[in-house]
């Protein structure tokens, strides 16, 4: 019998410490997970900047486009916001629509925060109309109150890709006089979506082609929301 009770006591043991341990943490522990910041700012010379011990990064800068319903959008307006961003083109049929059926689920879990903003930038402009982009997002429905699709000018929208977000872009669509050019060949654009921070910092960088990138995003979005309260 005392056996018994002695095996009984050890389980009780077992299983009343951790969940003490947890409660503990929840209530007194805080949160010490970070994330890093990238695209350090560079001097003259080329290299990192430092002021006063500590690296320089870049921030994303304010910019103007047009979203699905026609409507303008400062970059500035989304003030403290976190961001979301991506590009794709509506023309495509490779990686976009992977691309943003996995942005779908992300934006689907954080719907009823309005501090997140998915902002989704077209590479194929003078294609991608206003109408054009609420067309084509109807086929993965997201919820328009905190995701935009937005278009604008191309030479304006390519300098913004490659000097503010660090990624790379072309058109090559006017060169084949042929007509044959296939559209997915003639845009390149990258798969990575860029999480900024409230600041405008960009603190993570993902490939939104790839399932589990998908959920390391969503869990670095709850990371930041934690950051700022």
């Amino acid at each position: 019998m005392n056996r018994t009770y002695f095996k009984a006591g050890i389980l009780i043991v077992l299983l009343v410490i951790p969940a003490l341990f947890f409660v503990f943490l929840k209530t007194f522990g805080d949160n010490q997970f970070s994330l890093p910041k990238y695209f350090p700012v560079l001097d003259e010379s080329g290299h990192v900047l430092i002021t006063e011990g500590d690296t320089v990064f870049n921030t994303i800068s304010d910019f103007n486009l047009t979203n699905q319903f026609g409507d303008d959008l400062a970059f500035a307006e989304l003030g403290g916001d976190i961001k979301v961003v991506s590009f794709f083109f509506t023309r495509c049929g490779t990686i976009c629509p992977i691309l943003n059926r996995n942005l779908a689920r992300v934006q689907e879990s954080f719907k009823a925060d309005s501090t997140v903003k998915f902002l989704s930038i077209s590479i194929d402009p003078e294609f991608d109309t206003p109408a054009v982009l609420l067309k084509y997002a109807s086929e993965f429905n997201p919820e328009f109150k905190n995701w935009q699709l937005l278009t604008g000018e191309k030479e304006y929208i390519y300098k913004l890709v490659i000097n503010e977000f660090k990624l790379p872009v072309a058109d090559y669509s006017g060169m084949d006089s042929s007509g044959n050019l296939d559209i997915d060949k003639a845009f390149i654009h990258s798969e990575k979506a860029l999480l900024l921070d409230h600041d405008n910092f960009v603190r993570g960088i993902y490939d939104a082609t790839d399932v589990l990138e998908i959920d390391r995003l969503k869990a670095e979005i709850k990371v930041l929301i934690d950051m700022n309260k």
